[in-house]
């Protein structure tokens, strides 16, 4: 059985470089060299099985992405999170459950999505719960920037969708402006407060526990119509 000690940085912060350790990748911070790391995710050291690429922003501790990696085998799940101790916890979920289409990657996602996505790589992305840095001094820090949508346009599929949930309204008008901004690469849509079968994570259930509306917003990329495959809302 694995144990959280077994999941740990192998060099000392001044050393610090990508790797690729066991369903595990550290993509570091402050850092200028990532194309030393190239990642196949058709590669068996990632995944089992090539199946269609879904990725997780803000994965937490990880209560969602594996229930979904459970209970949906024909797609492999990569969970995003930039808190160690969280990254590892979702790492231990992997062995635990039993869940070889699930992978951790410890960093953050806007470097993580530019360096080791490629181009059209991503079936669906998911933004669960992002931190809304509510004050407007702070606002650099969101995760959802121009830069973030740009690299949602560029890594993925055509007709596939980046589905975003927040809780924050003033963060939910800032979501749709960000996406508003890109008209041609997205079907722009307000948000719905209705997802039956998002499932269950500790801030959903937190914030429904509190009468907190939550908002979820999907924007479908536009470089082709047609029927847009995947669960969405």
């Amino acid at each position: 059985m694995k144990q959280a000690s077994d999941l740990y940085i192998p060099f000392e912060w001044e050393r610090r470089r990508p790797i690729l350790l066991e369903k595990c990748l550290y993509v570091p911070d402050h850092y200028d060299g990532h194309d030393q790391l190239a990642i196949d995710w058709n590669d068996p050291a990632v995944f089992e099985k090539k199946q269609p690429l879904v990725v997780e922003y803000c994965s937490g501790n990880g209560q969602w992405i594996a229930m979904m990696a459970k209970q949906n085998p024909l797609l492999n799940w990569v969970a995003v999170e930039m808190d160690f101790e969280r990254a590892r916890k979702i790492w231990l979920k992997i062995f635990r459950q039993n869940l070889p289409n699930l992978f951790v990657v410890y960093g953050e996602g806007l470097t993580f999505s530019r360096h080791y996505l490629p181009d059209k790589s991503v079936h669906e992305a998911y933004v669960n719960f992002p931190d809304p840095w509510p004050k407007r001094r702070h606002a650099k820090h969101r995760l959802i920037s121009d830069a973030f949508v740009s690299e949602m346009d560029r890594i993925l599929q055509p007709g596939s969708s980046a589905i975003l949930t927040t809780d924050d309204a003033a963060y939910s008008d800032w979501i749709i402006r960000r996406f508003s901004q890109w008209q041609s690469a997205f079907a722009p849509m307000q948000y719905t407060t209705e997802w039956p079968s998002f499932g269950d994570s500790y801030f959903y259930s937190l914030w429904l526990g509190q009468q907190r509306t939550i908002r979820f917003h999907r924007f479908i990329s536009k470089k082709v119509r047609g029927e847009v495959r995947g669960r969405g809302i």
